[in-house]
């Protein structure tokens, strides 16, 4: 490669590096996602709404162009995973770029100030004390008091304190980038392994095959049993809540049961089986009757039937019900199906009599033109009947779940520490003023919240003077004799 082509190469990279590191590259980037995500959660989004729900909300054109775009499955197109991947580079190279200093600062504390920083410092103050020793000695009590732990720094020509608090706030800014990579990873591993699908069962019922929102079929490798399903209601009549009785049969081992209700799912070898509808199917169970002879005033008997069952009303006259309509409509002389809602229902039975080998239409409720209710031997009257129902489940395999779980819980931990948890610096340096006194210069500073730091500071340099006046007391009724008075020597402090 010819030098300038080699020297190209490097400024492109170089270029490309500086903005993937940019902070202001890493926001841009972050909002594009959030604005994304809301719109996933404001627009419809396939495969967990009808087509005909699409319809009824969109205009075709606006439905078109929502399709194309991507956008009735954001979370699952391939530029949206592309934006994810883009985002992940910026954090990660602006984590590179800038963590080698912040370790430093973590690693290697700046304990022992010299004079350019202690004149620098803005929190800063003085106290008078009778000499190095005791300063330092009273700095030590009054931190302890306060709970903080301290450090004595012994250099060739100074001597001093250090203090600290919560240190680890300073990487926290590194957790949250390591929560928002592994929570994009989650997204990513989803939108690219994961998948989709709906199962229907009834009562009774059990199956294998998940239909995709291609409409495919998936084959899992365990069964789910459905044992029982229903629907709770308020007063008036809306869904309080559905509920399934499930069973996981791998096998032909009956391995775990569980209820399901709205957002509390079974959970089996990384599929999750969500409550995600219920309804009727349109279909009869069972039918109750009250059979009563149309001649000579019997009595009445109570039977049930089911579709195309047969029972004998007496040793000549049997009824079958064949056919049952739930809402049904009469159009030319004939009755249709309207639709499958238990709304308007119409059960055909035939009445046989073997004796006169005759057989009777009989439509309940009576159709003019078409029963033949008045030729039966036996008058009708419905008391009750039960149609099928099912619940709806919706499957999801999401293999990506555990890093956007362990991404959230990681966000949490690392917030934690950014909002709540300060990173404070106490340092207390004996030092000589212009007229040969002796002063404790007391420096502090916070990465964050300054304010209440002030505070912090203030009882910080109270205690220190406390105890500095309760060990000068203390030295003022000590004997004459007492060494107090004396300078504590540099071989002395580096012996401790």
């Amino acid at each position: 490669m010819a030098p300038s082509l080699r020297s190209a190469f490097r400024s492109t990279v170089r270029k490309i590096w500086q903005t993937l590191s940019s902070i202001k590259t890493g926001v841009v980037l972050i909002i594009l996602v959030v604005i994304f995500s809301a719109a996933g959660t404001v627009i419809l989004q396939h495969p967990m709404t009808d087509a005909d729900d699409m319809q009824r909300a969109y205009s075709p054109a606006m439905l078109r162009f929502l399709d194309v775009t991507g956008l009735t499955d954001i979370f699952h197109t391939r530029w949206f995973i592309a934006l994810l991947i883009l985002v992940s580079l910026s954090i990660i190279a602006a984590s590179v770029q800038r963590f080698p200093n912040a370790w430093r600062f973590f690693a290697r504390p700046y304990k022992s100030p010299d004079e350019s920083f202690r004149k620098a410092l803005p929190t800063q103050s003085q106290i008078l004390v009778a000499d190095e020793e005791q300063g330092l000695s009273a700095a030590e009590r009054a931190f302890r008091h306060l709970g903080m732990k301290t450090e004595r720094i012994v250099r060739p020509d100074s001597f001093s304190l250090f203090s600290e608090r919560s240190r680890i706030s300073e990487m926290a800014v590194y957790i949250v980038h390591a929560s928002l990579l592994l929570i994009f990873l989650g997204f990513i591993v989803d939108s690219l392994y994961g998948w989709r699908g709906f199962l229907m069962l009834s009562p009774g019922t059990a199956s294998n095959q998940i239909e995709l929102k291609d409409g495919s079929q998936r084959t899992i490798p365990f069964s789910i049993r459905c044992d029982g399903t229903g629907e709770e209601t308020y007063a008036d009549g809306s869904p309080k809540r559905w509920w399934s009785k499930l069973a996981v049969v791998d096998g032909g081992r009956e391995i775990s049961r569980k209820e399901i209700v709205v957002n509390d799912p079974l959970v089996y070898q990384g599929l999750r089986f969500y409550q995600a509808s219920w309804g009727r199917t349109g279909k009869l169970d069972q039918l109750m009757l009250s059979a009563t002879p149309a001649k000579g005033g019997g009595a009445p008997q109570e039977i049930s039937l089911a579709l195309n069952q047969t029972v004998a009303l007496d040793p000549d006259t049997s009824v079958q019900l064949v056919e049952f309509i739930p809402d049904f409509v009469v159009q030319d002389g004939r009755v249709y199906t309207r639709s499958k809602d238990i709304a308007n229902p119409a059960v055909h039975m035939i009445v046989t009599s073997k004796k006169a080998n005759t057989t009777v239409n009989v439509w309940l409720p009576e159709i003019q033109g078409i029963d033949e209710n008045a030729s039966s031997p036996y008058t009708f009257d419905a008391k009750d009947l039960k149609t099928g129902i099912y619940t709806g489940l919706q499957v999801s395999h999401e293999p990506g779940q555990w890093a956007v779980w362990a991404g959230v819980v990681l966000m949490a931990i690392g917030l934690t520490f950014v909002f709540y948890v300060i990173h404070v610096r106490f340092w207390v340096v004996p030092v000589v003023d212009a007229r040969g006194q002796t002063l404790l210069w007391v420096g502090g500073t916070a990465n964050r919240n300054r304010d209440a730091f002030e505070l912090r500071f203030k009882n910080v340099v109270e205690q220190i003077q406390k105890e500095v006046k309760l060990q000068f007391m203390a030295s003022a009724q000590a004997p004459a004799t007492s060494n107090s008075g004396r300078k504590i020597s540099r071989t002395t402090i580096a012996g401790r």
